[in-house]
């Protein structure tokens, strides 16, 4: 992590914002990829200053840009011949911390200082204030007719307050119309209100915690960081259901007291209505939400009030990590190894590290939270970069689920199926028990391939080097790459042969229909990110789950994310070697992570639990791990293999993809940039090769793979690469991903 860059020069920065009047020249960094910000002229009786949000003419358009520092910017223009700023927005400035964060990622990442700056300024209603609320001001007097309803209404109106029409109604348990009839009358005065805030603020003292042993000296430790102040980075390690979320909930609680803001990141905000509802009974109300599924307008309330301080808890998405705090005081992680923290469109960057580097900048405490921490991180706190929190035990009288291995070469399945017959018997015991159980498959859909009988034809994406995913509840074959789909056919294309199509392997929907045919009595549910209904359904139905409205559920990674089902007492892995099968340096981790996740969906309320793994490798360090509970001698394994290997945190990785629409442009540019590489000790560059998926959305990818040690300057490499290297031109497209964690 590099150094921050040192303070700018007061004298260069106050000629540059001199309130002089005309002729002023301030840089603007606009949401577009240029490497500089660009210079405009401020017109006479306009203040802006640095951080300051404007419209700012960009060719033949207007577009929302932020005055920037005076870093980089041109100097010795004539403002005659600059544009003006159109108009500086009510809003305020965004803070010297959080453009230097901005500033540091961009240079990371090496993505344009514009695109980045754009992720913190994604709500452009919500940059002028909030207009007023029309409201009511009871002036005394009687009404022409006393009734019991007029009587309710200027009972709750008598204490002089100022209230909307529609919620002194409610209050007052009447219609809008006997509010309307008292003000014709002209016992209220019209008032105007400011807007009301979109959460209540929390109570740090609203419910006295519950917390014993290890968690109550977990939360202290945790507290002390917070109260001494600064930056500094913990990391909580716990078992599923050892308490984790109620001990960060206390450092919350304390920088509440201290008159700051949190932010807590969530991989699935959209889909944790029970972390909403746990906060809720924690501290009196819940947090602001902060997600693409949130409607524009409060969107944009959100934005506005984390600004001006007003919003004291946020919880949100990898993108909340954006949002231009007034006072950020904690940022909290939670299942920090979660893939779901980087993002791969655009600016490629990691949520989780991010927000490290966020609270360093503005020196506050950073709380990592995870079950299954990511090698990394554990290297971090056993290096003692990181304060380890460890929770051994679940909360109260709850035991971890007794964990088995089913050995799919013994117990196979019956002819087309693929639930081992150990599965079927404790999906039994567990229904005459009257409990849940859970099937985990991490595969969407009915079939993962379709093929014909006669001819061998494989239904593959037009757009894509993937197979059509079959949804048999939809009626469709599907590519899970680019969205194409197209109605399941009854013939093969290739040789027209009615009625042979057949459908490989398992999918969820799969796995429900052979649930149905053995459990016709059971009430069964899938849970799958791309089943109709969206994020709403989804919600629903995991309340659903929690209430024992359910008794199997079928789903994928949805399933892992946290989820806290009280009657869950059984959980089966139906297919534990799935994500051991390809090329990915962190497939142990990963697996490791998803099965211990998922199993520990189980027990958590106290119920003896239990969870089975069908697999085909029944001795694999994964698997010996998790059915031992030894995870300590899984990370010993994991990171002493990484540190041979040289790979992260021991070495660093960069990818590069270069994509065109011609296979030819695509390879002869990755060629190119590859012998453009300086030669530099201890970076080596690998390929180029055809990525694994080398055709996506019509566009043929090849991948360079940029390794070096731990202390190279992989940004000084990368740039000089990439300035020594062709310009690229008609369609072919480099995308830089520093740390990757996807090697598709």
């Amino acid at each position: 992590m590099a150094k921050d860059s040192p303070p700018h020069s007061e004298n260069l920065f106050g000629a540059l914002f001199d309130d002089s009047g005309a002729g002023r020249v301030v840089p603007v960094l606009v949401p577009m990829p240029a490497p500089v910000p660009y210079s405009y002229k401020v017109p006479t009786g306009m203040h802006v200053e640095p951080g300051s949000i404007v419209q700012v003419p960009l060719g033949p358009r207007q577009v929302i840009g932020v005055v920037w520092d005076e870093s980089g910017s041109e100097t010795g223009l004539d403002p005659k011949k600059l544009k003006p700023i159109t108009h500086a927005f009510d809003c305020p400035p965004l803070t010297d911390g959080m453009r230097r964060f901005l500033d540091w990622l961009a240079a990371y990442t090496l993505s344009p200082p514009g695109l980045v700056a754009r992720m913190a300024l994604r709500a452009p209603a919500a940059f002028e204030p909030e207009p007023m609320v029309e409201g009511l001001r009871y002036l005394g007097g009687e009404p022409e007719r006393r009734t019991a309803a007029r009587e309710r209404v200027l009972e709750l109106a008598g204490d002089g307050l100022s209230w909307t029409r529609s919620g002194l109604a409610r209050a007052a348990g009447v219609s809008a119309s006997v509010v309307d009839g008292l003000i014709a009358q002209g016992l209220f005065e019209t008032v105007f209100l400011p807007p009301p805030p979109v959460v209540a603020p929390p109570d740090p003292d609203y419910t006295a915690p519950r917390l014993e042993g290890p968690q109550k000296e977990a939360a202290e430790e945790i507290c002390h960081h917070v109260r001494k102040g600064g930056f500094s980075v913990s990391l909580i390690d716990g078992v599923t259901g050892s308490g984790k979320t109620e001990v960060y909930f206390e450092a919350i609680a304390e920088t509440l007291r201290q008159g700051r803001q949190v932010l807590i990141l969530l991989p699935e905000i959209a889909l944790t209505s029970s972390f909403l509802e746990r906060f809720q009974d924690r501290f009196g109300s819940k947090p602001a939400e902060w997600h693409s599924d949130l409607a524009p307008r409060t969107r944009e309330k959100v934005w506005r009030q984390v600004t001006t301080g007003e919003v004291k808890v946020a919880a949100g998405a990898r993108s909340a990590l954006f949002l231009p705090f007034e006072n950020l005081g904690l940022i909290i992680v939670d299942e920090e190894h979660d893939p779901a923290y980087k993002q791969e469109d655009r600016v490629f960057y990691n949520a989780r590290d991010m927000a490290v580097v966020r609270g360093r900048i503005d020196d506050f405490p950073v709380v990592l939270v995870s079950a299954t921490p990511s090698v990394e991180s554990q290297v971090n706190a056993l290096s003692g970069r990181y304060e380890p929190v460890h929770l051994p035990t679940r909360f109260g009288d709850a035991a971890m689920p007794d964990l088995h291995l089913i050995d799919m070469r013994r117990h196979a399945p019956e002819r087309g199926g693929f639930l081992s017959p150990v599965m079927l018997r404790g999906i039994k015991k567990t229904l005459e028990k009257e409990e849940q159980a859970l099937l985990f498959l991490n595969r969407r859909g009915y079939a993962p391939l379709t093929l014909c009988r006669v001819c061998g034809h494989r239904f593959q994406c037009p757009n894509c080097s993937s197979w059509l995913v079959e949804h048999r509840f939809k009626g469709q074959i599907q590519c899970h790459q680019c969205g194409y789909f197209e109605k399941t056919p009854d013939a093969c294309p290739e040789c027209g042969t009615l009625d042979h199509l057949v459908a490989c392997g398992p999918g969820v929907e799969r796995i429900a229909e052979e649930v149905e045919r053995h459990f016709p009595e059971a009430r069964t549910i899938v849970l799958s990110s791309d089943m109709t209904g969206g994020v709403k359904r989804l919600r629903l139905e995991l309340e659903a789950i929690e209430k024992g409205e359910v008794d199997i559920v079928i789903g994928t990674q949805l399933v892992a994310k946290g989820h806290n089902f009280p009657l869950m007492t059984l959980v089966g892995i139906v297919d534990a070697d799935l994500g051991l099968s390809n090329g990915d340096p962190r497939a142990a981790e990963r697996t490791f992570q998803l099965l211990s996740q998922v199993t520990g969906r189980a027990g958590r309320s106290g119920l003896k639990s239990r969870g089975l793994i069908q697999t085909y490798q029944p001795q694999h360090p994964v698997m010996q791990a998790i059915v031992s509970g030894n995870a300590e001698a899984f990370y010993d394994r994991e990171i002493n293999e990484r540190e041979k290997a040289l790979l992260p945190p021991f070495g660093r990785l960069a990818s590069i993809i270069v994509s065109a629409e011609s296979r030819a442009d695509a390879e002869n540019h990755a060629r190119a940039l590859r012998a453009a590489a300086p030669h530099v000790s201890g970076v080596a560059v690998l390929g180029p090769a055809e990525a694994a998926l080398a055709l996506v959305r019509g566009r043929h990818r090849f991948r360079l793979l940029v390794h070096g040690r731990r202390n190279s300057d992989m940004q000084a490499f990368l740039k000089e690469m990439l300035a020594k290297g062709p310009k690229a031109r008609g369609s072919v497209q480099v995308q830089v991903d520093i740390d990757p964690q996807s090697f598709l």
